[in-house]
């Protein structure tokens, strides 16, 4: 039994990395740009839904709702007025510009009296409940985590699968040029898509502030989602979430059968497997150069 519960908890830890990770896959996807400020990004909307809950007064439903909507609308304008300025440099450079804002967000929070420097508790109608079920004691946090993961990635598929705007960024992602020619508008697609990440950063940092609490650091969550969308193959939206899933099983199984230390780089040493045995990852294509 103690081992099926270390197996939902990392189930649970990994649906987070996943949903950052999709976060990255997206961005690059599209722009060939890795986004490093993504996990602040899910830190923004885990205190929008903090903000609304507290400030406005809204209930929880409603501020997700809006917490959503505000980190679409903040990564639409990120685009438009930070990254697409500097799109067609040298790829360190913009890079370098997603670290910068990453800086630039966390340091905001920071600089808020009474807010940025304090660790919050995001008050959710599910909070600490227990569900027990064959002698197993489920977390209903960890629970609401892994479903609410399972529906925004049938909801995705199905964006992609069927929308026009899903099938145009899919054309936009394979080919950016012959997408323009053949009438994209792939400057909107890629507002679009940064909205996107946005919204479901947000929706990763809600999911994940019942667990650890809302304060300005949680974003260096991204760091084990980065390793995540490798395992999983980078140019892969199912690889980013099943990459979350390995590693955050490994991440639980390790912290409890492994000596201390383990758990903090075992993403880590998923990775430098993973690079050795199949540098594409998982669901990565094959590239080959011709010379």
């Amino acid at each position: 039994m103690q081992f099926i519960q270390l197996v939902i908890g990392g189930i649970a830890q990994g649906c987070i990395y996943g949903l950052i990770a999709l976060g990255f896959v997206l961005i690059y996807k599209a722009t060939e740009t890795v986004n490093f400020a993504q996990g602040e990004l899910m830190m923004l909307g885990a205190f929008c839904g903090l903000a609304a809950m507290t400030l406005l007064g809204f209930p929880f439903w409603l501020a997700v709702v809006a917490a959503i909507l505000a980190m679409a609308a903040f990564g639409l304008l990120l685009e438009t007025v930070v990254i697409r300025p500097i799109l067609g440099q040298p790829a360190f450079s913009v890079v370098m510009l997603t670290f910068g804002i990453g800086y630039v967000g966390r340091g905001l929070i920071t600089m808020i009296p009474n807010i940025g420097t304090e660790t919050h508790t995001l008050a959710v109608p599910y909070k600490d409940e227990i569900w027990n079920a064959g002698g197993l004691v489920l977390n209903v946090e960890q629970m609401a985590v892994i479903a609410a993961t399972a529906v925004l990635c049938a909801v995705l598929y199905a964006v992609f699968k069927y929308s026009k705007i899903g099938i145009a960024m899919q054309a936009s992602s394979q080919n950016q040029l012959a997408a323009y020619y053949m009438g994209i508008p792939v400057k909107r697609l890629n507002s679009l898509v940064w909205g996107l990440s946005a919204a479901v950063a947000a929706i990763a940092g809600l999911l994940l502030a019942p667990i650890t609490f809302v304060h300005a650091n949680m974003g260096f969550i991204g760091l084990k989602a980065f390793p995540a969308a490798v395992v999983g193959g980078f140019g892969s939206l199912p690889g980013a979430i099943v990459g979350g899933l390995i590693i955050g099983v490994v991440e639980s199984l390790s912290g409890y059968y492994l000596p201390d230390g383990f758990k903090d780089t075992a993403a880590y040493i998923v990775v430098l497997v993973m690079l050795m045995v199949k540098p594409n990852g998982l669901f990565g294509e094959k590239l080959r150069k011709k010379v």
